[in-house]
């Protein structure tokens, strides 16, 4: 047997796959399919959740709360409470503190402008935050900034606290993000090189860097000689180095972190409290985050589900989730290109194939489970932190099955008139079409199959054809022969010949029925049955002529044949050839001898099950060694139930 839907060459479809493969490959090495691929990669930090309880940093905020207990003071004059807070931090252990804040003014530097006395107390009041400052355990925030000049430069804290700093330049760093085209952060930047040429760290990349005792002068030699930074502008990021900005392994949704209140601090026992006490080794950061906080941005967590809003990050959290990278090191790692590039092929190749070996609607239904087996398998890799493309892979499952099925399609129609133009004269339409559905058809240069044979001839059919003239014989065949294909089409048959007065009918070919012995016996008795219906016709348009009684027989046969094109390469006909054939013409001879109308021989019998018989007997038929038990049909058991 062979599938037509597979007309189709194995070297038309590889070279649909290798095409597709190639125009996936290249919209990725393109960035199209970026935005699909982020959308994914977001949509996995959302099912994921919380991926891991943070062990290194925590964040203190100045709330609300903590606001509206000191209400009378401005934000400028809340020094001496930032310096008790890094003062009860430092002693409890904290490794290093990082304050989220941006400082442009000072109070004590305003009250220098009322020329009050060198000594006056007022000049002393950010005395406590320069010494914690000086400490070397405080990192503070900067931003980049467009000088006059139209160059981007840093904007460092003012000239009292950056003086008051240790290692100046190096205990601070900025607190600008990378943000994507859509306007997500899903990179961290490690530095960057300001329009005169000064490398900054930035701040989450100095407190992991400070936390893990590194010298911050050493690791931006490393970054300048390993990523080559250049000039960067937030307004035109055209010349940064993606491959230098590494994906952030976020801890999980907003609030992942442990918070805790800027007032704990500021109480006289907060050296006690034992959640200031578990602050030990960690790295704190220290923010600003009233209730109308400005400083949020767009992460994966941003991205809304039906009815599963997003929900945007404080910035001091997503310096919480970079540093918390950098410390333990789970950073998302894309799959090598290379590896990429052969998961695509191979994704490609059984999609393919399977789409190759199914009908149009299997196809669909295995490329939809196909798209869904990439994604779970990405989501899988996305929780051991590796990131395997997805976008793309489904991409070219789906462009593999539309082009495999515009292929199909182009040729398919033609196939089926031919299909419906070799069997339709042989067989019921509505085999035709069960045919056209499986697909399957018989190798027309010939297959051997298991089938029931049938044989029927007219009784007396010479004596009638001297009675009547050419025409009327003509007439009563055309007749006879048009009802007499009705029960073996019916059931599945197929009308393999007519010879004069006589059909041929094969059952089993070319649709494969395994029942095709119980089909052929109940065509037979349906036959029969027409036959005694024919014998009224024949009385009333012959009634004159002085014939014989109208009477037919009929031989069946089961066993092995060849079926397929038989004949010239000018005139070749669709049959059934071999012993099985013969035999059942045979059989249908015998009827004249043993005087039964039906003649089934015992493979026949025996494959159909069930069968009323009547009289039989043991016959040597012509063409065969040996006899062969034949058997009087003359029902099927459930009829006579």
């Amino acid at each position: 047997m062979k599938n037509y839907r597979r007309k189709t060459s194995w070297l038309h479809l590889f070279i649909l796959l290798i095409l597709v493969g190639a125009a996936v490959q290249g919209m990725t090495w393109a960035g199209w399919l970026e935005s699909p691929e982020s959308i994914y990669s977001d949509l996995w930090h959302r099912l994921a959740g919380l991926r891991y309880k943070p062990a290194h940093v925590a964040i203190v905020t100045l709330d609300e709360p903590t606001l509206s207990e000191h209400p009378e003071e401005p934000l400028v004059c809340w020094t001496p409470h930032f310096a008790r807070v890094i003062e009860v931090l430092r002693g409890a252990g904290a490794r290093v503190m990082g304050l989220d804040y941006l400082y442009y003014v000072s109070i004590e530097d305003w009250l220098q402008r009322l020329n009050l006395p060198p000594h006056h107390p007022s000049l002393k009041y950010d005395a406590a935050f320069k010494a914690q400052l000086a400490s070397g355990q405080v990192v503070m925030a900067a931003n980049l900034m467009v000088d006059g000049q139209q160059k981007v430069k840093v904007n460092l804290p003012i000239q009292s606290y950056f003086t008051a700093l240790p290692r100046r330049a190096l205990d601070v760093g900025l607190v600008n993000f990378y943000t994507d085209a859509d306007g997500v952060i899903r990179r961290y930047m490690p530095a960057v090189a300001d329009g005169y040429g000064q490398v900054t760290l930035t701040f989450a990349k100095l407190l992991a860097t400070r936390a893990t005792g590194q010298d911050p002068a050493g690791e931006i030699q490393r970054l300048q000689h390993d990523l080559a930074l250049k000039d960067w502008s937030a307004d035109d990021p055209s010349g940064v180095n993606l491959g230098a900005f590494p994906l952030i392994g976020y801890v999980g949704p907003p609030g992942a972190f442990p918070r805790l209140s800027f007032g704990r601090f500021l109480r006289p026992e907060a050296g006690t409290d034992p959640e200031i006490r578990n602050l030990k080794d960690k790295v704190v950061i220290i923010a600003y985050e009233p209730a109308a906080l400005q400083d949020i941005h767009s992460t994966p967590y941003s991205l809304s589900l039906w009815k599963w809003p997003g929900t945007d990050m404080s910035g001091a959290e997503l310096h919480a989730n970079i540093v918390e990278t950098l410390l333990t090191g789970r950073f998302p790692k894309p799959a090598p290109g290379y590896l990429s590039a052969l998961y695509l092929a191979v994704t490609l190749l059984i999609g393919g194939l399977l789409f190759y070996r199914l009908s149009s609607w299997q196809g669909l239904v295995v490329s939809l489970l196909m798209c869904l087996l990439v994604a779970a398998f990405a989501y899988i890799l996305f929780r051991r932190y590796w990131l395997l493309p997805t976008a793309n892979v489904q991409l070219a499952v789906m462009m593999s099955y539309m082009g495999i099925l515009g292929l199909r399609l182009t040729g398919e129609e033609r196939e089926r008139a031919r299909i419906r133009n070799i069997f339709g004269r042989y067989v019921a339409d509505e085999v035709v079409e069960k045919l056209l559905a499986t697909g399957m058809l018989p190798n027309l240069g010939g297959d051997s199959f298991q089938v029931t044979v049938l044989f029927s001839d007219i009784r007396n059919f010479t004596a009638i054809s001297e009675r009547l003239g050419p025409r009327a014989v003509v007439e009563m065949l055309n007749t006879y022969l048009a009802q007499a294909c009705e029960p073996i089409l019916a059931h599945g048959g197929t009308v393999d010949k007519f010879i004069g007065d006589a059909v041929m009918a094969v059952f089993g070919s070319p649709v494969l029925y395994p029942d095709h012995a119980r089909r052929a016996l109940s065509a037979a008795l349906g036959l029969a049955q027409k036959a005694r219906e024919f014998r009224t016709w024949m009385q009333q348009r012959f009634g004159d002529q002085d014939l014989p009684d109208f009477a037919i027989g009929i031989g069946i046969h089961t066993g092995e044949a060849i079926v397929g094109n038989i004949g010239s390469p000018k005139r070749l006909e669709f049959t059934a050839i071999g012993d099985t054939v013969n035999t059942a013409s045979r059989l249908e001879g015998l009827t004249k001898e043993l005087g039964w109308t039906i003649v089934a021989s015992r493979s026949t019998i025996d494959a159909a099950a069930g069968v009323a018989t009547g009289r039989q007997d043991t016959r040597a038929v012509k063409g065969r060694q040996e006899r062969i038990e034949v058997f009087e049909v003359l029902g099927l058991e459930e009829e006579n139930n």
